[in-house]
Parts: structure tokens; C-alpha cells; sequence
């Protein structure tokens, strides 16, 4: 069943397939998303966290076989690249992507393991490579966050750093591949207009109360957005 939470004013979240609902939708500044890889992330991460290929995973609460990283999204690459003027795609080292000029590394200060070091986010911004190191390894992690049942829940602060890579004019941002919303919750702290598409409802719901708690806890000096009614997806 599809849905559209409209949270705030410019904040809005759809229930669905980013494939029916992209095209409804008019441009954006920037995507910044972290799509499935098509590495078969669900498969390992069952019974387990973790994961060797630059994913950061935790095992799964819920078991049922979703099966969301059989294969990578390689039908929405050029979509995203249509409707948006900046892109910050994690994962973009699995993709046929153009040559970039800026990559953003994610240092997971996991210690000497086995599991990948960083994670990489391919982006079309015109800068050198940046780099931020943030653990996030089990229950170590920095600053003590919370983790959602998201298996793949990125740090909040990690997104954060991403959105301030974009440029200035960037005035509105979009992420089709939603999860448990932390892209969307680093947005409205930043005051800029969101849109996030997520098409399993149990982590649309968690993503619904994550963005709405950033909403009613906005940063200082940082004007938050207007509420606004909840509408029905016809």
C-alpha cells in the first residue's frame, strides 16, 4: 500500500517503489542516497553483522527475506543523474559512474578485523576527495548513538558531514532509497527541503518518527520547517 507523509513544510515521505513515484516528481538539487550494491548484503547479514564489502551491516531484527541487495539499481543511476544537479551516491564504487574529481570516505575506525576500513560515496561535486572518520563497529559507536532496526543505518553525523560537502545553492535534497531516514534527518537539521521514497513500510514507519523526532528537536539558531497535514497517495 503506498502512502505520502507530508511531516513539514518542504519535508515529504513516500511508501513505494522509487520507480512509480520518480517520475511524478519534479527536479531536486541534490540526491544523496545509499542504494543497494547488488552484493547480496541481506544474505549475510541473517544471522550476522558485519560485512566484508565496504557495507556497514548489522545482523538483522527482522528475518523475513527481503532480499532489497540482490542486484544493484542500475536501471535509476542515469534517473538520479536527470533529475538532480548534485549527487552523493554511497556505494558508487559498484557502479559504472563516471570519473570524479570528489569522493567522500567514511572512515569506520573499526580496528585491525577483517571488515572493509571505509565505505566510499561517489559524487559529481567539484572538489578534492574529503575524508571523515567516525566509528561505527557494533555497540562502538561514536557519540553513543541509537541504532534503528535498519541493518545498514548510516551515523547521523556522517550524513550531516555529506550535506555540508554540497554546495551553498543546494536548496533541496532527495533520497529514493530512504531506510530508516538519517539522510532525511540530517536535512531537516539543516534546514533544507527533503524528500525521501522507501518501499518497506516497516523501515518507512521508522524513518517517519526518526524525521519527525529531528523536526521537533531542531538545532539552535536553525529555524525548523512548518508542520504540515499527512495526505493520502491516490
Amino acid at each position: 500500500m503506498s502512502r505520502i507523509e507530508q511531516l513539514a513544510d518542504g519535508v515529504t515521505l513516500y511508501l513505494g517503489d522509487c520507480r512509480e513515484i520518480l517520475p511524478t516528481l519534479g527536479k531536486v538539487d541534490a540526491v544523496v542516497t545509499d542504494p543497494p550494491y547488488g552484493i547480496g548484503v541481506d544474505k549475510t547479514m541473517a544471522k550476522q553483522g558485519g560485512t566484508q564489502y565496504g557495507k556497514a551491516a548489522a545482523a538483522k531484527r527482522h528475518y523475513e527475506a527481503t532480499d532489497w541487495d540482490s542486484l544493484p539499481p542500475a536501471w535509476i543511476l542515469q534517473c538520479l543523474r536527470d533529475i538532480s544537479r548534485y549527487q552523493i551516491i554511497f556505494g558508487g564504487n559498484y557502479f559504472d559512474l563516471p570519473p570524479s574529481r570528489c569522493w567522500l570516505v567514511w572512515d569506520k575506525d573499526n580496528g585491525d578485523n577483517a571488515f572493509a576500513d571505509c565505505e566510499l560515496a561517489w559524487t559529481n561535486l567539484d572538489k578534492p576527495v574529503r575524508h571523515i572518520k567516525w566509528m561505527w563497529n557494533g555497540m562502538l559507536r561514536k557519540g553513543g548513538e541509537d541504532r534503528s532496526d535498519h541493518p545498514t543505518q548510516k551515523p547521523l553525523e556522517v550524513m550531516r558531514w555529506c550535506i555540508w560537502q554540497l554546495p551553498t545553492d543546494c536548496r533541496s535534497i532527495l533520497d529514493p532509497f530512504m531506510g530508516s531516514g538519517t539522510t532525511g534527518m540530517a536535512a531537516v537539521k539543516a534546514n533544507i527541503p527533503f524528500i525521501g521514497i522507501e518501499r518497506h513500510e516497516p523501515y518507512f514507519d521508522i524513518a517517519c518518527k526518526r524525521i519527525q523526532a529531528a523536526l521537533d528537536a531542531p538545532d539552535m539558531f536553525v529555524e525548523a520547517p512548518k508542520p504540515a497535514k499527512q495526505e493520502a497517495m491516490l
